[in-house]
């Protein structure tokens, strides 16, 4: 809100909007009568040109989300979402005044009567909400942005599947190989060093959809594994169009892993600790590699196919 555009709730409404709050309601088209007041309670369709300004009306200054319902502000009327008060020792970050309990019911009423289109809308979603649905559905939209699914560090990216494939093919140098079939060769020389978590990726390409192949390393409580599983490059419902299976062995023995990739939706860290995959023990590791303990040959096997 914009300084001294005090709102209280003994005061009249046509007096409870800043300039700052009636210059972003410029150009609203209401869907009832035009001649209601803008915060009425009837749902109002935003014009792409109101947006920044009313997005900016909406955004809490200390956390930078957009606010809900109930919406504090100070004595000199700027806003602060709830959640925020105790952050800031209830004084308005703004202007250092105490915040109380006053609420900026006029702004409230306009989150409330707005319908906006989800904001991964130049992603391709199409769909329009109430401004506090509208939050509650980006937060599980199929259309926002992938989070970059390589393990090896603390990669910020995120972006659409075409844009991370490019992404882990240049700036992680992750192989890419076309085809249903796998044929992974892990070689270690010292297969007692697991503490810093030795792992790989490889994407694959099959029924034009891109898969992302994991095998790592990493303590079990005190005992070293070896884990090897899949991750489809897309939302956990078309996962689910799909199955892969693990193979591993040596020495006369093998062990097979079948099951569903998981959505990259799902951290590589939430599947790693739900042992959703192929898991090897050290000695069963080092049984397949030849009796040799001093060194680890493992070879990974699999094949991806589409449930009918």
């Amino acid at each position: 809100m914009a300084p001294g555009s005090s709102i209280v709730t003994d005061i009249p409404e046509s007096d409870c909007v800043s300039d700052g709050l009636s210059e972003a309601l410029t150009g609203i088209r209401l869907d009832g009568d035009s001649t209601c007041k803008p915060w009425s309670t009837s749902l109002v369709t935003v014009g792409l040109s109101s947006l920044t300004g009313l997005n900016d009306l909406l955004e809490c200054p200390v956390c930078t989300n957009s606010m809900r319902p109930p919406i504090l502000q100070c004595p000199n009327g700027h806003t602060i979402c709830s959640n925020c008060k105790h952050r800031v020792e209830n004084h308005c970050p703004t202007c250092r005044q105490e915040l109380g309990n006053i609420r900026c019911l006029a702004l409230e009423k306009v989150a409330e009567s707005l319908q906006l289109p989800c904001k991964y809308q130049s992603l391709g979603c199409t769909e329009i909400h109430p401004y506090q649905n509208k939050l509650k559905h980006e937060e599980l939209c199929r259309f926002r942005p992938y989070s970059c699914p390589y393990a090896g560090s603390e990669c910020l990216i995120a972006g659409d599947v075409p844009m991370l494939v490019s992404h882990l093919i240049n700036d992680h140098k992750v192989d890419l190989h076309e085809g249903c079939t796998f044929n992974h060769r892990y070689v270690k020389s010292n297969p007692y060093e697991v503490e810093n978590a030795t792992w790989m990726l490889t994407v694959f390409k099959c029924f034009g959809q891109h898969f992302c192949l994991h095998f790592e390393a990493f303590l079990l409580g005190m005992a070293p594994v070896y884990m090897a599983f899949l991750r489809f490059m897309g939302e956990d419902s078309e996962a689910r169009n799909f199955c892969y299976s693990l193979e591993v062995g040596g020495n006369g023995r093998k062990l097979t892993w079948q099951g569903i990739p998981r959505s990259i939706r799902d951290s590589h860290k939430k599947v790693r600790d739900s042992f959703d995959g192929l898991i090897i023990h050290r000695n069963m590791a080092l049984f397949f590699s030849g009796g040799n303990r001093q060194e680890l040959k493992l070879r990974v096997t699999g094949r991806i196919w589409k449930e009918q």
